[in-house]
């Protein structure tokens, strides 16, 4: 088990290396990841379910210890990024199926690799899972609302069926494993430090079978997407702690909401595309996916060495 748990903080630490690696091969070599393609909502499911086995009773409680900064960051969560992803899309002018994979991207709730960027921010943990969670859970509505209002221009959008597949690729196997890890706490705890190497694999299969099913449009359109991708993802993480700082909340506040608003579950993302639009719309989660893997670390580095001196005058931080 030690080997394992080794093995895991290893790939949780490099997690941004495998998939930028897996998707180049993947790019090159796509007859190898396409079969992967029909089990994206499996994974998914899979990667949910491990979430639920990290989270307890107490991560909820903490929703009643701050309920301010949990309602800024939910609304936050699901303001900025879907707006930001219709503006861009119009902006860019983008075909159909690219620019309804944006908008699925921008319209879901935060992922979870984003309370492990909080965590090395130095920003406030318990903050983070408390808006992941509440996201997560309020996804099943407000995802297919978003997509509906922002993406039905270019594509016919069927807003009962995105419920029912939110429904069984997020909130069943989060709900599952809460349950399990209620019943078989101790057994759960022993394992739970190999949960980021399921994590890991799971996100960088869903982002290679992405990308090698398509492949030949990656070419054709690849830094257009990831122009896209790389806007909506830093504006995200700027708007996100701008308006955290605007409304008063302390330091690591800001940087918890910031990483919320800015890291999409971008795996929810691609198998919504793939199971309701097409292969095409999962391409941008799937850049996403890669990108805010990069960003993510790179803010949390620079924040959690940057050291701060904060004063607190009327609940507003100011740094020396």
């Amino acid at each position: 088990m030690k080997t394992l748990e080794r093995i895991s903080s290893f790939a949780g630490n490099t997690f941004a290396l495998w998939v930028i690696l897996f998707g180049v091969i993947s790019f090159l070599f796509p007859e190898g990841f396409t079969w992967i393609g029909p089990h994206i909502p499996l994974l998914l499911g899979i990667i949910m379910f491990g979430m639920g086995l990290t989270l307890s009773l107490d991560d909820f409680k903490s929703i009643l210890k701050m309920p301010k900064a949990v309602f800024i960051g939910v609304l936050a969560q699901f303001t900025i990024m879907p707006l930001l992803a219709f503006g861009l899309a119009t902006l860019f002018q983008l075909p159909p199926e690219i620019a309804v994979g944006v908008i699925l991207v921008g319209c879901c709730p935060g992922g979870t690799a984003s309370n492990v960027m909080t965590y090395l921010a130095k920003g406030n943990t318990a903050l983070s899972v408390a808006i992941t969670s509440v996201s997560t859970l309020l996804a099943p509505i407000l995802t297919p609302a978003l997509i509906l209002l922002f993406a039905s221009q270019w594509l016919p959008v069927s807003a009962s069926s995105l419920v029912v597949s939110i429904l069984k690729m997020i909130v069943l196997p989060i709900v599952l494993g809460i349950i399990v890890q209620s019943l078989f706490n101790k057994q759960v705890q022993k394992s739970v430090n190999a949960l980021p190497l399921v994590s890991v694999v799971g996100i960088v299969a869903v982002a290679s079978a992405v990308v090698a099913l398509n492949a030949e449009r990656i070419a054709e359109t690849g830094l257009t997407i990831f122009t896209i991708v790389v806007l909506h993802n830093c504006v995200g993480l700027l708007l996100g702690y701008l308006l955290a700082k605007l409304l008063k909340l302390d330091y690591r506040d800001q940087k918890a909401i910031s990483i919320e608003v800015g890291m999409q579950n971008s795996g929810l993302g691609a198998a919504l595309a793939v199971a309701h639009f097409s292969p095409l719309a999962a391409v941008p989660s799937a850049i996403f996916s890669v990108w805010h893997n990069i960003s993510g670390p790179l803010l949390a580095t620079w924040w959690g060495k940057r050291k701060q001196s904060v004063e607190t005058t009327n609940d507003t931080p100011v740094a020396k």
